[in-house]
C-alpha cells in the first residue's frame, strides 16, 4: 500500500502536469501552432468564447452538441469545416449526422470575426476552439488549441460511413480510431466525451429487450439499471424520448461515465464494450479510480492530449482550402 506521502506527492505531480495543458505555450501540432492568430486576429479566441459562453449559459446542453460537431468534422475528411456546410448533399445531411445541434453558434462566432478581422479565421478553427471551450464551461479542462486549419472546399454526404456507431464492437471501433491516427488509449479517452450529453431511446432499445435477437436483454446491465431504463423507454414507445449518456451528471465533465462503464450503467453498447476488452478496460480502470483526491485529475490530464491529437486529423493549412466567409457556404 502507498503511504500517505507518496500518494500526496502523485498527485501534486499530476495537478503540475495537468496545469501545463491548460497553460501550455505555443506548441506545434503538425502545420497548426497555439496562439497562431495572436498577432493577426489577437481578439480571435476570446470572441470564440463569449460566444459559446453566452449560448451555454442559455442552454448548457450546446457543450455536449460542440464536442460532437468537432468529432462528426475530423472524423470525415479531416479537421476541415465541411461538416457545417448546408446544402442537400453535404455532410450534415447524412443520417449519422442529422442530429447534429449548435451549427448557430458557430455562425455566430463567425460572423462576429468576420466584423473585427475577415477572412482570417477559419470555421474548422471555430470548431476546434468551441470544443475546447464547451468541455471548460462543463467543469472540465482547458488546454491551448492549435490553430492555423483551414476550410475545405468539399463536403458530401455519400462519404460518411466511417463514424463510430452506438453498437460498434472494439474491433470495429478500433479499426475506425487507427484510421484516423488514434489508438486504443485515444479511443477510450475520446469516447470520455460521453460523460456529456444525451441520446434517443432509438438507438440502445435493442439491448433492453431483444439484445443479439435473443429476446433478451443485454447481460453486461446491471439489473436495477435495465429496469430503470425500461420504465424510460418502454418496447413500443417513442423511440426519439432522450436518455442522458452519462446517468450521474450528463451536464458535468467529470469521470463518473467511466465508472458507470465500470459497473454496467452506460446507456450504448459500444460504451459498455469498453470494459469486455483487457486494452480498453485497463484505460477505463486508470480513470474509473479513486486514489485520495486524484479522481478526474488522470482524465483531465490525458483528454486535451487526444483532443489536440484528434484535432490534427488531415488539416488543411497553408494554402490549402480556403477560409470561408460564411460558415455553411463555400466562398
Amino acid at each position: 500500500m502507498e503511504s500517505p506521502h507518496s500518494v500526496s506527492s502523485q498527485l501534486v505531480m499530476m495537478v503540475a502536469m495537468a496545469m501545463t495543458v491548460i497553460i501550455s505555450p505555443v506548441l506545434g501540432q503538425g502545420d497548426l501552432k497555439t496562439g497562431f492568430y495572436s498577432s493577426s486576429c489577437p481578439k480571435a479566441e476570446a470572441i470564440v468564447r463569449s460566444t459559446v459562453e453566452n449560448y451555454f449559459n442559455k442552454d448548457p446542453t450546446l457543450a455536449a452538441a460542440l464536442l460532437r460537431l468537432h468529432f462528426h468534422d475530423c472524423f470525415v475528411q479531416g479537421c476541415d469545416g465541411s461538416v457545417l456546410i448546408d446544402t442537400p448533399s453535404s455532410e450534415r445531411k447524412a443520417l449519422p449526422n442529422l442530429g447534429l445541434r449548435g451549427f448557430q453558434v458557430i455562425d455566430d462566432a463567425k460572423s462576429q470575426l468576420e466584423a473585427s478581422c475577415p477572412a482570417l479565421v477559419s470555421c474548422a478553427d471555430i470548431l476546434a476552439l468551441a470544443a475546447r471551450d464547451a468541455v471548460d464551461l462543463s467543469g472540465g479542462p482547458s488546454w491551448g488549441v492549435p490553430t492555423g486549419r483551414r476550410d475545405g472546399r468539399v463536403s458530401s454526404s455519400s462519404v460518411v460511413s466511417n463514424l463510430p456507431g452506438p453498437a460498434d464492437s472494439i474491433a470495429v471501433q478500433r479499426q475506425k480510431f487507427a484510421a484516423k491516427g488514434l489508438d486504443d488509449h485515444d479511443l477510450v479517452t475520446l469516447v470520455g466525451a460521453h460523460t456529456l450529453g444525451q441520446t434517443a431511446c432509438l438507438f440502445f432499445r435493442y439491448r433492453l429487450y431483444n439484445f443479439t435477437a435473443t429476446g433478451n436483454a443485454d447481460p453486461s446491465m446491471s439489473q436495477a439499471f435495465l429496469q430503470q431504463m425500461q420504465s424510460i423507454c418502454p418496447k413500443d414507445g417513442d423511440g426519439s424520448q432522450r436518455v442522458a449518456l452519462d446517468k450521474d451528471s450528463q451536464l458535468k465533465f467529470d469521470v463518473s461515465f467511466f465508472k458507470n462503464v465500470r459497473d454496467g450503467l452506460v446507456i450504448l453498447e459500444s460504451d459498455q464494450r469498453l470494459w469486455g476488452d483487457s486494452s480498453t478496460r485497463r484505460v477505463v480502470e486508470n480513470y474509473a479510480g479513486n486514489v485520495r483526491g486524484l479522481l478526474g485529475v488522470r482524465f483531465n490530464f490525458e483528454f486535451p492530449k487526444a483532443m489536440i491529437k484528434m484535432g490534427s486529423i488531415d488539416v488543411k493549412t497553408g494554402s490549402q482550402g480556403e477560409i470561408r466567409k460564411i460558415c455553411s457556404k463555400f466562398n
